[in-house]
């Protein structure tokens, strides 16, 4: 267990080695052969906050869900895999508050502390009846047993090839403080989440409206800073619950000493989950990193890293292994931010090597077959300097692929 970074070495436990949290996850018959009930507890009542799906229509549980956390409290999270719960009207919202009360009544607790999430084909009937009795069913069985994270993680999976966990311990007022979670996402990914599920427990002790503020400020430098096909998802949820069992004196501002160190600590975890889904995109030969720097702003540097990671020209050519450079300045230049194409220093390279193409915006010559050969592993680095001032921004992309055209091509049939 690593004490410092998130450990990606043993994940069975990441999320009960949160002190409090018992989780399980189930096969009830949604999908075939695969778990597809994720059940997450904290055995206190925790503080709360989550971001949702910024598109128009929006599934029925991030209705509920959005209700339910007003207050920033929350004891439950409960997901299903297999029917998204997206496009199907008042019987989907029933359903919705079906699993909420089923998880309530079992755990003698408001039905308003528990969210609810769910992933899958958009638009087919919720069935309900089914999942209601796989809640039923399955929460006797949460547990601290060392495999219910990763029975957790696997029962929130769609098209994903893996499970994405992870678990930090640091130390705070002399107390360990356990961050753990779980994710999914493959598909529709786009910078301001997508079709991706990401659920965050923590023991630390911090008051609701700073854990409020802390998440949306983590998911944009993470989960709105990664992109595969440009397409946000109707179901989109990242939730955190911080249940204060670790012991530590509440953090209730900013200016605690400890406050900077719980949201690196949770920048971390965020940004540790998003390049896992990054790193599963659909039918992608490559992860590649796009780092702005020397920017005049932050909002300079994000936006120019979002606009050229979303680039379909830049993530064909990643995919071809073509230094095409031209593409990355187009895209920059598309991005609404503030870029003079004339300061720009540009490099390109994997994490071995960069390359310089350009310099104070004049070309430069360059090996091309070095580069093809860069460019053909597996993780590639975009680098580019504005400078123009000091700020930065990181964003994480794949290529598009012939497999990924054919793979959605027959999603459904």
């Amino acid at each position: 267990m690593s004490n410092q970074s998130v450990n990606t070495e043993d994940m069975l436990n990441n999320l009960t080695n949160v002190k409090g949290i018992k989780c399980w996850g189930a096969h009830t018959g949604i999908k075939s052969m695969r778990r597809d009930l994720a059940i997450i507890y904290s055995e206190q009542p925790a503080n709360a906050a989550a971001t949702f799906t910024q598109n128009d229509v929006v599934a029925e549980p991030v209705k509920l869900s959005k209700k339910h956390i007003a207050d920033n409290r929350a004891q439950v999270i409960v997901i299903n895999a297999g029917n998204a719960n997206a496009g199907t009207g008042e019987q989907g919202y029933q359903g919705a508050e079906a699993m909420a009360r089923a998880a309530a009544e079992m755990l003698k607790i408001d039905p308003e502390m528990v969210l609810v999430a769910s992933t899958g084909l958009i638009g087919e009937p919720f069935p309900t009846d089914d999942i209601v009795e796989g809640i039923r069913e399955n929460i006797p069985k949460i547990t601290s047993s060392p495999k219910a994270g990763s029975f957790a993680a696997n029962a929130i999976l769609t098209t994903d090839t893996f499970a994405k966990e992870g678990h930090i311990s640091f130390e705070m007022d002399g107390k360990e403080i356990n961050i753990g979670g779980i994710a999914k996402g493959s598909g529709m990914i786009h910078p301001n989440m997508a079709t991706m599920l990401a659920f965050i427990v923590t023991d630390a002790a911090i008051n609701k409206k700073l854990l409020d503020r802390t998440v949306k400020k983590a998911v944009d430098k993470s989960f709105n800073m990664i992109t595969v096909d440009g397409d946000t998802s109707t179901n989109d949820m990242v939730a955190v619950l911080a249940n204060g069992m670790a012991g530590n004196k509440e953090i209730q501002s900013e200016d605690d000493p400890n406050f900077p160190i719980f949201e690196e600590h949770l920048t971390e975890m965020m940004i540790h989950l998003a390049k896992l889904i990054i790193s599963d995109a659909e039918g992608a030969s490559k992860f590649i990193e796009y780092r702005i720097s020397h920017a005049d702003s932050h909002e300079t540097a994000r936006k120019i890293a979002r606009g050229v990671s979303d680039s379909l020209l830049v993530k064909t050519a990643m995919f071809g292994r073509d230094p095409n450079w031209g593409r990355i300045i187009m895209a920059a230049g598309n991005a609404g931010a503030n870029f003079n194409s004339s300061k720009v220093d540009l490099y390109l390279g994997n994490n071995k090597e960069l390359v310089q193409v350009l310099e104070k915006g004049n070309p430069k010559e360059f090996n091309k077959n070095l580069m093809k050969k860069l460019l053909r592993e597996s993780h590639i680095r975009v680098h580019m300097k504005l400078n123009t001032g000091e700020q930065e921004a990181t964003a994480w992309g794949s290529d598009i692929t012939t497999d990924y055209v054919m793979f959605n091509s027959v999603y459904t049939t």
